[in-house]
């Protein structure tokens, strides 16, 4: 597999300056799933705020505290989303800073109704894993802003990638979790995806301008309007491939994966296959194919 950003060659561990006021800290967790690891980061001068802690692990939480200068500390730990690459780490550090947890809610929060439903009759998520027992000790509505030394951040509710995903924005910067990357389009994995409330919090972020994205895994972007596009873009080719070949015959998400994802990694194969589910969800939602039988990961779709 070509390496998709080759120049990104963070230290895990260090604290690695990338504007005035905020450093990015890597996990030492990579994997097909996270790339290189998760980013950290952490943000401010005297009270800083801490983002994604990331995944359990003693040396990466030894990482944060030793990038915690005298005269500073830990006011805040802001949690993307309950994926066990970025929130695990959250409680360890709250009991040795005193800092709360701030999220959107615990990991079933932000489901809609069907994804709900489909969760109650037994589908489970796939990808990186869900962090069950994260529960924040603040909960973060959509639009709530906070503020520290010399930072003020808005949280801004984007599911798709996971139901209680945020995404932060801090001037016209966004910390933007799994949502946008650039070294890979994110895993949408029903129930906890969403390709909907995907294609919708592309829209919201495309709504506003970004000088630069900052994502939980990979190098910063920097042409944000750019890479949403072409994010939205990819998902419609995606669409777009599953309905031509629907229209030759009903098919499940596993073959559908096959034939259309065959130039990818067979590792990656099962996380295609949960992004092709999310989007037979999805256009069963719109009524442009009908599963036959009970909607399920195992359904058969057909086109009307």
């Amino acid at each position: 597999m070509i390496d998709p950003q080759p120049d990104f060659q963070p230290v895990p561990g260090h604290a690695e300056p990338l504007a005035p006021g905020l450093r990015r800290i890597l996990a030492p967790n990579p994997s097909a799933m996270t790339y290189r690891g998760t980013n950290t980061y952490v943000l401010g001068t005297g009270a800083l705020a801490v983002i994604d802690p990331g995944p359990l692990s003693e040396p990466h939480l030894a990482a944060i505290l030793a990038a915690v200068a005298p005269g500073q500390h830990i006011s805040h730990i802001l949690v993307t989303h309950a994926h066990l690459d970025h929130s695990p780490l959250a409680r360890p550090l709250a009991e040795a800073t005193g800092a709360p947890v701030l999220a959107f809610g615990d990991a079933r929060a932000g489901r809609s109704a069907l994804m709900q439903e489909l969760a109650d009759s037994g589908l489970a998520g796939g990808g990186e894993g869900v962090d069950a027992a994260f529960v924040p000790d603040i909960v973060l509505a959509d639009g709530a802003v906070l503020a520290g030394d010399g930072w003020r951040i808005e949280a801004l509710h984007t599911p798709g990638h996971f139901g209680n995903h945020l995404s932060f924005a801090w001037g016209d910067m966004l910390f933007s979790g799994d949502l946008v990357m650039g070294w890979a389009s994110s895993l949408v994995s029903p129930p906890d995806g969403d390709l909907g409330a995907f294609m919708d919090s592309l829209a919201r972020l495309r709504q506003r301008h970004w000088s630069r994205l900052l994502p939980g895994h990979g190098a910063p972007i920097d042409a944000p309007s750019a890479r949403i596009d072409a994010l939205r873009a990819h998902r419609l080719a995606r669409e777009a491939a599953i309905l031509e070949r629907l229209a030759t015959g009903p098919a499940d998400a596993a073959s559908l994966a096959a034939a259309i994802y065959q130039d990818t990694d067979p590792a990656l194969l099962p996380a295609a296959t949960r992004n092709v589910l999310a989007h037979l969800i999805d256009l069963t939602q719109r009524k442009a194919i009908f599963p036959l039988g009970n909607l399920s990961k195992s359904s058969v779709f057909s086109v009307p």
